[in-house]
């Protein structure tokens, strides 16, 4: 949804032809790998986001590229939280009353999520080691499996991105109990963060940002990243990408950069200590 609704706008304001490939496979790897070994000549972009770009290093052994070498960044795109989410008829009120019951009995509360070593997975780790307790760990294949399993009440608790659950959450079938980012929810606004439930300074969010492959000539990074950064501050854009719970960024190709070479290690440490590897 992200890079469809920025391709279109590129489209429409540049009179470019932008054309969305979905390269779907091994949590992101394939498409990022394909990007990086195309041509650098500005015409082939990838949307990377935290998964294949900062976790993936670490989680996979054999990642057939470095993220830092073989991709110039473009421009940031946006952000998103991960949210704690119940069934809505659950006993769970708060992420506090998750907490005293995990206490009371530990590995008895069932916490799903979509994939071992997803940025959802690995905020239900620090969430856990935040809190001193232990859930019972039930990784998905997909979304759409665990979103039953949830509303019926076969797991308990359940870890993902903002824009995956809130239908859900609108429609009155889950209840949101905690979210990962810094600040609150435009679209959630009445639900806690960690750091406000007691854990200072928790956040673990989602970005997503366009890159090129490495090599490419400087001034085509740079007009790019001005026309992605035109198209991020129309109000259609930004608009639906906060109504699917995400927050618009932006900035220059340099910020985003440092947000690689900050992030990378820090998931990477993350990673190592959950011990989630995959081959």
């Amino acid at each position: 949804m992200i890079a469809r609704t920025v391709a279109q706008k590129l489209t429409d304001q540049n009179k470019w032809n932008v054309i969305v490939d979905n390269r779907p496979g091994a949590g992101g790897n394939l498409d990022v790998d394909a990007a990086a070994k195309s041509p650098a000549d500005g015409y082939t972009l990838v949307m990377g986001q935290t998964s294949n770009l900062a976790i993936n290093p670490t989680l996979y052994p054999k990642l057939p590229y470095d993220p830092l070498k073989d991709l110039v960044p473009v421009a940031l795109v946006s952000s998103s939280p991960i949210v704690m989410a119940a069934p809505a008829n659950s006993r769970f009120k708060t992420f506090a009353d998750v907490v005293a019951a995990s206490k009371g009995k530990p590995d008895a509360l069932t916490l799903g999520y979509s994939g071992n070593g997803t940025v959802a997975h690995l905020a239900g780790e620090l969430a856990e080691n935040a809190a001193g307790i232990q859930l019972r760990h039930i990784p998905y294949k997909g979304a759409a499996q665990a979103m039953t399993d949830l509303v019926g009440g076969q797991i308990d608790l359940y870890m993902s991105s903002v824009p995956t659950l809130l239908g859900q959450v609108r429609n009155g079938k889950l209840k949101v109990l905690a979210i990962t980012s810094a600040k609150r929810s435009s679209q959630l606004p009445d639900v806690p963060t960690l750091a406000e439930s007691g854990y200072k300074g928790f956040e673990a969010v989602t970005w997503f940002g366009i890159l090129a492959p490495a090599g490419t000539p400087a001034p085509i990074v740079a007009q790019l990243n001005k026309a992605i950064n035109a198209a991020l501050q129309q109000p259609d854009v930004a608009d639906k990408l906060r109504s699917e719970g995400g927050d618009v960024l932006g900035g220059s190709a340099e910020q985003f950069g440092q947000l690689l070479r900050t992030e990378v290690p820090r998931w990477g440490k993350i990673v190592k200590d959950s011990g989630a590897s995959l081959d």
